[in-house]
């Protein structure tokens, strides 16, 4: 059981829905509600409280994209934790602006500060059971929507370094959505790798599916934005089975942390050609996902740019 969780990312969407179905479930006792704004964490407690009727909700203020942020956040957590959801990231607004640590902000934001979060919270003894990281189909391409991503020459650790700081796709047409799955693609080899050095916590990537109510798209142009949330996600694609209630797609994430039939080390996701419905194992329909060597190449690139305090 779950009685004490952090969300990242946990002021609106699918955080703020994962914080308030998580609240729901008997045993809860706490939902770190992990945040960079005071004012909408503040926004966002009051209104789970109101909501759940829970008083069960403490703020922890946190800039994911900010590894040093991310180690003092770390360092104020009272308590060790039963579970982590690293539910933050999006495209940015600035997505491949270089940060001071030599990665884009799109990478910054999704991955380099949750793989700091972690490895600071195991190294603190203060995380217990399960640390989950929010996937996303667009990691292995999606047909349907006519996303290939750009293949891997060899998956070295300096051609994921390539993605890191963005120089990959110098070269290539890649729009957010192509840059944004091969950013997620190495947060979930990173997860897959920590599992197998970790085995004594869980660890899983969930992808919650194509989940109405985001701010996926917050980086389009004002015309395609309204297209997109307006027309699009709540009409036409959910008749293609490529969209779902925010409600549904916090399920998975619920589930990915409370069900024990989910494999550690292992990336959940939708069916082929769909972005909705049951889950399955990834690497079924994208096998490089369960190369161990890439896995740990992976790692290895997202460690090279921890600056200081982290396990070797």
């Amino acid at each position: 059981m779950n009685k004490s969780i952090m969300i990242t990312g946990a002021n609106s969407g699918i955080g703020k829905e994962t914080a308030k179905q998580l609240a729901m479930l008997n045993g809860t006792e706490k939902v770190y509600l992990a945040c960079r704004n005071e004012d909408k964490a503040r926004q966002a407690k009051s209104d789970l409280e109101q909501k759940t009727g829970k008083s069960t909700f403490e703020i922890i203020m946190m800039d994911v994209a900010d590894p040093e942020s991310v180690r003092l956040a770390v360092k104020s957590l009272k308590n060790p934790i039963d579970a982590l959801i690293m539910n933050a990231g999006g495209g940015g607004k600035n997505p491949m602006n270089l940060t001071k640590d030599g990665v884009t902000e799109i990478f910054a934001a999704n991955v380099l500060g949750h793989a700091v979060l972690l490895e600071e919270l195991i190294k603190n003894n203060k995380l217990k059971r399960i640390a989950l990281f929010v996937g996303s189909e667009a990691s292995r391409g999606i047909p349907k929507m006519k996303m290939k991503l750009h293949p891997l020459q060899s998956s070295s650790v300096e051609e994921f370094e390539t993605i890191m700081n963005g120089s990959f796709f110098d070269d290539k047409k890649a729009d957010g959505m192509i840059i944004y799955g091969q950013v997620k693609y190495i947060g979930e080899m990173w997860l897959a790798a920590m599992a197998r050095k970790h085995p004594g916590i869980k660890m899983i990537s969930m992808s919650p599916g194509s989940t109405q109510d985001t701010r996926t798209a917050d980086t389009f142009s004002p015309v395609f934005r309204f297209f997109y949330n307006n027309l699009l996600m709540p009409f036409i694609f959910p008749l293609m089975g490529l969209s779902h209630s925010l409600e549904t797609g916090t399920k998975r994430l619920v589930d990915g942390i409370t069900n024990p039939l989910y494999k550690s080390g292992v990336f959940y996701g939708s069916e082929e050609n769909v972005l909705v419905g049951p889950v399955v194992d990834q690497s079924t329909i994208f096998p490089d996902l369960k190369n161990e060597a890439y896995q740990d190449n992976a790692c290895e690139a997202v460690r090279r740019h921890f600056n200081d305090g982290v396990m070797e």
